[in-house]
């Protein structure tokens, strides 16, 4: 499986609201990326990140934690992380995991929609 490289855009989406647009993969190599990007967001003023996660190809373990790194960076500093245009197989992983109650996972695109509902671990 060939790796893509991750592509991110930093877009203002309102007066202290950024939108990090994510086109590639979120790995080990990448994920540092991410928690750079928004760490260089909220040093430019934006309180609120929603991270675009229509263009992601695949995140491994690295990856959900540089999501869940970028979501404490927030808690500490007042703001807040939202997930947006999260991907079916993305989505059932956080449900899986737990992690969908606690980050911020806006609803699905309707191409990201899936008709059977996720399914949580038992734990």
């Amino acid at each position: 499986m060939k790796r893509e490289a991750l592509a991110i855009e930093v877009v203002r989406s309102g007066p202290e609201t950024a939108r990090l647009r994510l086109r590639g993969d979120l790995d080990f190599e990448t994920a540092g990326s991410l928690v750079s990007a928004a760490a260089t967001a909220r040093g430019d003023g934006f309180r609120q990140l929603e991270v675009d996660l229509s263009g992601l190809g695949m995140c491994d373990s690295s990856g959900l934690s540089a999501l869940i790194d970028i979501f404490k960076a927030g808690e500490r500093t007042g703001g807040s992380v939202r997930l947006t245009d999260v991907g079916d197989q993305l989505r059932r992983l956080l449900h899986r995991t737990g992690l969908d109650d606690v980050l911020g996972v806006g609803e699905p695109s309707p191409e990201h929609r899936s008709a059977e509902p996720p399914t949580r671990l038992a734990g």
